[in-house]
């Protein structure tokens, strides 16, 4: 059944219609908490316009490594974009924001409380001309409260610091462990689009847009779930476990015969059976200190059958491991490097490993959007631009402003295009026509 539903996803999805045609977002965001989510939308069919202050733009775009002038993580972070340079400080700029908001059903930005409101193009000012609009502001602390009054900076970094995700992700007796993935953007961000599509769905019901704000430290909290009740209940403060699940067990990463590590689990009745069973001590499955779960979480028992486990692991490859598990019914899977997700078939197969085509920047490896659709793919058309790439195309097109229009914009600095430099220009090969919204 399975098999039918998916036949030929891959080759036909970019046939097919997509679920957010139709809604236009406006984005003012930089590096990769704000503006992922836009792309997100993007990837869903909305028609999303970046604005960047000009000439230098996103934060991201110096982030290393660069590869044909620009930074992978951009071009990554921002597929299906239109780019505008609006210098926002000037009120010719925040004129031609606020003819993009009467157009507009959400506009998203991630800075600091107050900077949109300075621009004259905060939620209050642009609801006076577009009621129904969905506007959220995200950013480390919220819009009030003593640290947003604080005007504290935020990143990634400082997010899984304050809220103690660093803490948690450690092993026992060592310094904190900063995720190197950007986790805290990441979550935030598609947190930020589930609020924003409840709004949609408040809004089809009432007419009525309404402001959303998200604090980023708030959102990594979420996904720290177990650690709040154990506290209240335990009166103990959660402490760092390593790779060690403290809610399950067993469940550790082990190292096996070939020095590859393997993470392994078997928390419920069969799969410890299964467990012990391959082991060849299928008598611990009854054994007092093991066969009860709640029993088996008590810190004494859960050391020593980690220890079993792990003098067992290291007899046995990583693949044979692998085979006991599939056998046995528990589960068992080798730590994955990059480049072993890289060149799995199951992930190529499946379409989520790619290859893409972009005009401007040519081929490269990507993943594409995590979910599938039958009927109303997600799909990746385009990649990232220069800053102000499409600056004629959105002001003539969706604006209706004339060339003299556009041309007295960039004369007083309201519309502007990228530095000459790595990371905001485009590649040395581009022949100056390529990837223009005309030719897509």
């Amino acid at each position: 059944m399975a098999e039918d539903t998916w036949k030929d996803y891959k080759e036909n999805k970019r046939f097919k219609p997509s679920p957010l045609k139709g809604l236009r977002v406006l984005e003012v965001c930089t590096l990769v908490f704000g503006p992922l989510g836009p792309a997100i939308l993007g990837q869903l069919g909305a028609e999303v316009i970046k604005c960047e202050i000009p000439p230098l733009g996103d934060v991201t775009r110096s982030l290393i490594p660069i590869w044909k002038e620009q930074s992978p993580g951009l071009i990554h972070l921002n597929p299906n974009k239109y780019w505008i340079g609006l210098d926002l400080h000037k009120p010719e700029a925040q004129e031609v924001f606020r003819e993009l908001a009467a157009k507009a059903d959400i506009i998203e930005d991630n800075l600091r409380p107050g900077i949109m409101e300075s621009w004259n193009v905060g939620y209050r000012q642009i609801k006076e001309i577009n009621p129904s609009i969905i506007f959220i502001s995200k950013n480390g602390f919220g819009q009030w409260g003593q640290y947003a009054e604080e005007n504290r900076p935020s990143n990634d970094g400082a997010a899984q610091a304050f809220s103690g995700y660093a803490w948690m992700s450690s092993f026992p007796g060592q310094p904190p462990l900063k995720n190197r993935l950007f986790i805290c953007d990441d979550y935030g961000a598609l947190m930020g689009e589930v609020a924003v599509l409840s709004a949609l769905h408040y809004r089809e019901r009432t007419g009525k847009g309404q402001f959303i704000e998200l604090s980023q430290s708030e959102n990594i909290m979420r996904t720290m779930s177990w650690v709040w009740p154990y506290q209240q209940v335990t009166g103990k403060g959660a402490m760092p476990a390593g790779n060690r699940d403290v809610s399950i067990c067993p469940a550790d990463t082990f190292r096996s015969k070939d020095d590859i590590f393997v993470a392994l689990a078997a928390p419920a009745p069969e799969e410890f059976k299964g467990l012990c069973t391959a082991m060849g001590k299928p008598e611990l499955a009854e054994n007092p200190r093991f066969k009860e779960h709640l029993t088996r979480l008590k810190d004494e028992n859960a050391t020593e059958i980690l220890k079993i486990i792990a003098d067992w692991v290291r007899t046995k490859t990583s693949q044979e491991l692998e085979a006991l598990a599939e056998e046995y019914g528990f589960a068992a899977s080798h730590v994955y490097n990059a480049r072993d997700i890289v060149q799995d078939e199951h992930f190529r197969e499946r379409g989520f490993m790619t290859d893409i085509d972009d005009p401007i920047y040519g081929e490269y490896l990507d993943h594409e959007f995590p979910v599938m659709m039958s009927r109303t793919p997600p799909k990746r058309k385009w990649t990232a631009r220069p800053v102000g790439f499409d600056n004629e195309f959105v002001a003539r097109n969706i604006l209706g402003k004339s060339d003299d229009d556009i041309k007295k914009l960039y004369e007083c600095g309201a519309l502007g295009k990228w530095f000459d430099m790595v990371g905001r220009r485009p590649p040395p090969d581009w022949d100056g026509k390529a990837g223009l919204i005309m030719k897509r």
